[in-house]
């Protein structure tokens, strides 16, 4: 049987980053995706957007890990030519009952650490963006687009150069705690194999809690039960007038309909919230009539008939409808007693930001043993 020190399971975002970081310390790591690629899930399947870091609750998982990630990525992208801009963001107030809320919107980023939002006037955004309906905004300069596939390229090459393996099609089926310490695995696909490591990482992202409910040993009651939020994007048949992100004020359960761009400047509308029972990432055209009326209040003149499907994604939540706000859950040995073991949960936005940053806190763990 064939045994290595540490075992990756998701060649996502994450994972790659995961697998760079604990193969630069100096680990044998071995990856194992269940499809054929890097990032065939959640990480392919986003707005590319590199975070700020402004909503996310005080002291949570969510806001110390994209604000230090944040300046991690952008330092990355720029040693290892991957293709991003800090294009940055507006965070739009289209009424004066919304303005009011902006201050509390800056309050909240500055206690996350992010100091640098800027208020606008009307006459500010207007020279800014001349197309742009709004009576105030936030300016978020640090926030940007990346061009996230080249960047998980990026990472899988840092890995392989440090002595990582990637298996593609190879499912992890089943785990268990070995008597004398460390896991035995079970790996589905073609080249189906038993295999033992010392240190097992779940970063599944989907899968994950699926993951963890097949490691014998595993307290299955702190496992998080799974659910699906579907995001749905729509592109534009024109060319948006727009050279930043456009944010509306936050509503009650998400963030509204915004704008991004590729690197291309090319707009792209979404995500919206849909909670599905199961994984089906077809748009359907008729979700596009609860979109108009809401760009329309910061961009009036967009035309008829713009709106064009384009893809979804899903987030991995690991709370209900009712809830929706999460955080990340990096779980060790320390919160289940299963030494060797490192569960990631809830890995959604901003864990393409976080990603260096959640890398550090899993070696950090690691280490500890």
């Amino acid at each position: 049987m064939d045994k290595v020190e540490c075992v990756v399971v998701g060649a996502g975002v994450v994972g790659l980053a995961i697998a760079r970081r604990l193969a630069q310390a100096g680990r044998e790591v071995i990856v194992l995706e269940a499809t054929g690629g890097i990032g065939n899930g959640t990480s392919s399947r986003n707005s590319e957007v590199i975070h700020a870091g402004i909503y996310y609750p005080t002291g949570s998982l969510m806001a110390r890990h994209c604000v230090s990630g944040k300046h991690a990525l952008y330092d990355y992208c720029e040693s290892h030519g991957v293709p991003h801009k800090r294009c940055g963001k507006l965070i739009v107030a289209t009424t004066p009952e919304e303005s009011t809320k902006l201050a509390a919107i800056k309050a909240q980023a500055a206690s996350n650490g992010v100091t640098d939002l800027e208020q606008l006037d009307r006459a500010q955004v207007k020279a800014m963006e001349p197309a742009l309906n709004a009576d105030t905004a936030l300016l978020s300069p640090s926030t940007g687009i990346i061009d996230s596939h080249a960047y998980m390229l990026a990472l899988r090459g840092d890995a392989e150069d440090a002595g990582t393996a990637c298996a593609f099609e190879a499912p992890l089926t089943r785990a268990s705690v070995s008597a004398g310490g460390g896991f035995t695995l079970d790996v589905g696909g073609e080249a189906a194999m038993t295999l033992q490591c010392d240190l097992l990482i779940n970063t599944a992202g989907l899968d994950a809690v699926a993951i963890a409910r097949n490691i014998d040993g595993m307290p299955q009651d702190l496992i998080p039960q799974a659910y699906l939020a579907k995001g749905n994007y729509f592109s534009c048949s024109v060319r948006a007038p727009f050279t930043h992100l456009i944010y509306p004020v936050p509503e009650p359960g998400g963030l509204g309909v915004h704008l991004t761009l590729d690197m291309a400047g090319q707009a792209r509308f979404g995500p919206d919230v849909e909670w599905v029972e199961t994984r089906d990432y077809e748009v359907d055209p008729k979700r596009a009539e609860r979109f108009y009326p809401a760009i329309r209040r910061y961009w009036p003149s967009l035309p008829d008939g713009a709106l064009l499907p384009s893809y979804s994604g899903m987030r991995p939540k690991i709370v209900p409808p009712a809830i929706a706000r999460q955080d990340f859950v990096i779980q060790g040995p320390r919160e289940h007693g299963v030494a060797g073991l490192i569960n990631l949960f809830g890995i959604e936005s901003p864990g393409l930001t976080s990603s260096l940053a959640i890398a550090d806190a899993v070696a950090t763990i690691a280490d500890e043993g």
